[in-house]
């Protein structure tokens, strides 16, 4: 069992879709029963305490991007099977179930869009793809983000929520960390900005590799971010936990993390973000 696949065990409370029958959700923090519907339309926000749902990834795309400006890239990426990988059942035909469920061929979808009018190159991970894990398609689009970015002189924006590297792979899987860090230090040669922002969940090889070198890190408040399980840590390491130590604000305490942004609140900080690390001297927009 991959990573991804233990987190969807504990995964938090979804706003229900119209699909589902059930019209109703018990937010997991107030408790308030509320109408899905009310949830949905406040981002996946209780409108009584501020929880913070998960969000599929085009809807976060329509957070972040102006309206109609987005244009994926390289959606024809899709990945092989180079190791026959079977446990429970083949790796062919977990893409097979995957396609199926999300409509999509991997864990990401990376394109170009504006954002409050400043052209940027955004790779968003959907978690419902594979628990969002990173492999061998993941990795090349991000680094095709990042030649795009610097091609056209362009930030970029990673959103993360992911179980980690994609156990089907191998070591094909744990190679995109060191091939998409490498592309980020490109990126950083060009003096061009790297935002990357923490969703819930964000851990494994993801958090260990490019979710964690960004010029900005971001994180959603409430979001589970780490590298192993707590109780893998615990047994490890044979000591207590402090209490909410993989909670985003635990890592803005410590220092791991830039900030914590609400989602409402979250394209105006990246625009903002963007707009001063891309200005020259003469105060416009960098553009190719």
């Amino acid at each position: 069992m991959g990573f991804g696949d233990f987190l969807k065990k504990f995964k938090r409370p979804q706003p229900t879709t119209q699909e589902n029958p059930k019209n109703w959700i018990k937010c997991p923090r107030c408790g308030n029963i509320i109408f899905y519907k009310e949830i949905l339309k406040n981002e996946n926000i209780c409108p009584q305490c501020e929880y913070h749902f998960r969000m599929k990834a085009e809807d976060r795309i329509k957070l972040l991007a102006d309206e109609g400006t987005f244009v994926e890239y390289d959606s024809n990426l899709e990945p092989v099977d180079p190791l026959n990988f079977v446990d429970k059942k083949s790796y062919k035909k977990r893409i097979e179930e995957n396609y199926k469920k999300t409509g999509r061929k991997s864990a990401v979808i990376a394109g170009e869009c504006k954002i409050n009018g400043i052209p940027t190159q955004l790779v968003v991970f959907d978690f419902d793809f594979m628990g969002g894990s990173l492999g061998s398609v993941e990795g090349e689009k991000i680094t095709r983000a990042v030649m795009r970015a610097i091609d056209k002189k362009q930030g970029l924006v990673i959103v993360s929520t992911s179980g980690g590297a994609r156990m089907q792979e191998s070591t094909f899987s744990l190679m995109q960390m060191a091939k998409t860090s490498a592309a980020l230090a490109s990126l950083a040669e060009h003096k061009l900005p790297y935002i990357s922002v923490l969703t819930d969940p964000t851990f494994g090889g993801v958090s260990a590799s490019f979710a964690f070198l960004g010029d900005f890190i971001i994180a959603e408040p409430g979001a589970m971010i780490g590298f192993a399980g707590a109780r893998v840590i615990k047994d490890t390491i044979k000591e207590e936990l402090p209490d909410g130590f993989q909670r985003a604000e635990f890592l803005l305490e410590h220092g791991l993390i830039d900030m914590v942004v609400k989602r409402k609140e979250l394209k105006k900080t990246i625009a903002d973000l963007l707009k001063y690390t891309l200005r020259e001297e003469n105060g416009s927009i960098r553009s190719a």
